[in-house]
């Protein structure tokens, strides 16, 4: 087998295409990448498929889009090659038989007849009477003339390791020196009986061929590792450094599932959440970047700051809520917010529609249309936090409830109060004079209808909020009347002035 400098950083990341990408499994690879890309090493990529029922290609290549929208690269792996291909796991198949059967001559290991259902029988009876079960051994003592003998007359037979018998001892990153007795530890299965690698025994091949320095993953597969040291001290291949990471938990502390809402990489994708602001949140799940240090780190920053001996042990809680104030702070300040707002207005049919015809000017439309998204965003992005909710909050706050079949409650007691028509109607009279109402222009109005009318307070704004937004309450008009404006002075589908929609209101009410 290879062997592994010392010096050499080589981390490896090996999800299975058996759905989509987790983001608990995400997790693990995002600390692998900082940890590699932190050290100037070699971040692999590899896939492990050998589950041939379950896997998918198309899953394969979710796996791919994911992890590139998300913002890793790596430099060995399926789709880029690399020195010790191939990188799935499907394709490695003879490599896998070679070394079996070179720890068979040399009698590391050993084939074994014996019927599952024999051994899985013994092992109910076993725990049922409360006592711990493992493979008693039955095959270990076989001659070589009995082992062929069964071989030639076809019987069906797994390849086990031959266990030593001592301690098993490791260091792992995260949760110190680990010892394992082999008294509790079964002669593993290296090969089944149709010749398919066990996950134990492919990934220690992998990962020694692979020169694989670090091996970070979940602390699920904390009791497989006893197992595979074992397996690594068979093949005389350096043992590489573990870090076994917490289990992500939900806010009810249980395992992270779809019954918490969006778990895989594509649901918050889909929901609009910034590659960026995952990234940094997701890096927070388990690790800190220190009592002083702020808890939004982009990936630049991540890769300087991550260390892996920070990371806690101790389960990492999934807070949505988290989740999303980091990624509202991200929306405000990223280059990318303005392309994304203007996607979702497209998709919604809320951009202002083209001049078109002979005379079009496409460069005026693009100017018109930017100018749209800027001033969406200057006046919702404070109150979202993703960006389908930008779409969402500006039909709420566009919807003009006036003209609907059933009557404005706020409309008709507004309507009813004395003296608040005439208002309106000084108001709407003011702005039949004017092609725009700018906020200026409203101060300027509103300053001389409280002098005209002696109403003040909610006597004077009142009424004409109602009269522009068919609500008694609702965004600031400092932010309401340019958005409603320019988005009738562009072409905004459905975006009435307010001129028209003062109209409206008197046309309903006024009589």
């Amino acid at each position: 087998m290879s062997t592994t400098e010392d010096n050499v950083t080589r981390v490896r990341y090996a999800p299975s295409p058996t759905g989509l990408l987790h983001v608990g499994n995400l997790r693990t690879g995002l600390f692998a990448w900082l940890f590699a890309r932190q050290r100037s090493g070699t971040f692999v990529l590899r896939i492990e498929d050998t589950d041939r029922v379950r896997s998918e290609t198309r899953f394969e290549t979710s796996i791919f889009e994911d992890l590139k929208w998300f913002g890793m690269d790596w430099d060995e792996g399926p789709d880029v090659g690399g020195p010790f291909g191939p990188y799935r796991q499907s394709e490695r198949g003879q490599l896998y038989l070679e070394n079996a059967q070179t720890l068979v001559s040399s009698g590391k290991a050993y084939r074994c007849f014996c019927a599952e259902e024999d051994l899985n029988q013994q092992g109910t009876i076993a725990r049922e009477k409360g006592i711990s079960w493992k493979y008693p051994g039955t095959c270990r003592s076989l001659s070589d003339d009995q082992v062929l003998s069964r071989v030639e007359r076809g019987e069906p037979f797994v390849v086990r390791l031959r266990v030593r018998e001592g301690m098993v001892v490791f260091d792992d990153i995260v949760h110190g020196r680990t010892r394992f007795s082999t008294e509790v530890i079964s002669d593993p299965i290296l090969l089944r009986s149709d010749s398919t690698p066990t996950y134990n025994y492919a990934v220690v091949i992998d990962d020694a061929n692979m020169r694989i320095s670090h091996v970070i993953r979940g602390d699920d597969h904390l009791s497989n590792t006893p197992k595979q040291v074992l397996i690594y001290e068979v093949l005389d291949a350096p043992v590489p450094k573990f870090a076994h990471l917490s289990t992500v938990l939900g806010p009810d502390q249980t395992k992270l599932s779809k019954r918490h809402g969006a778990t895989s990489v594509r649901d918050f994708r889909d929901a609009g959440y910034l590659p960026e602001a995952l990234m940094n949140y997701v890096a927070l799940l388990g690790w800190s970047p220190g009592a002083e240090g702020s808890e939004l780190v982009p990936p630049d920053r991540l890769v300087q700051k991550f260390r892996l001996k920070r990371v806690n042990k101790n389960p990492a809680i999934f807070d949505f809520g988290k989740l999303k104030f980091i990624n509202r702070s991200y929306l405000r300040e990223s280059s990318k917010t303005a392309d994304l707002v203007g996607a979702a207005l497209r998709e919604a049919g809320c951009l202002p529609v083209p001049r078109g015809g002979a005379g079009g000017n496409p460069s005026e439309d693009e100017s018109n249309a930017a100018e749209w998204v800027r001033i969406v965003i200057d006046t919702l992005i404070g109150g979202v936090d993703v960006v389908p909710e930008i779409v969402t909050n500006l039909a709420d706050v566009l919807s003009f409830p006036v003209d609907q079949e059933a009557q404005s409650e706020d409309c008709t007691e507004t309507a009813a109060e004395e003296g608040a028509l005439d208002l309106v109607r000084r108001f709407g009279a003011e702005l039949d004079s004017r092609d725009y109402l700018t906020f200026e222009d409203f101060r300027s109005i509103v300053s001389g209808l409280k002098k005209s009318t002696g109403r003040t307070g909610r006597g004077l704004f009142h009424p004409l909020r109602v009269a522009l937004t068919a609500r008694s309450s609702g965004p600031e008009l400092d932010k309401l009347i340019p958005l409603v404006e320019t988005g009738a002075r562009l072409g905004v589908p459905g975006v009435g002035s307010c001129r028209t929609r003062v109209a409206m209101f008197l046309e309903r009410y006024g009589q």
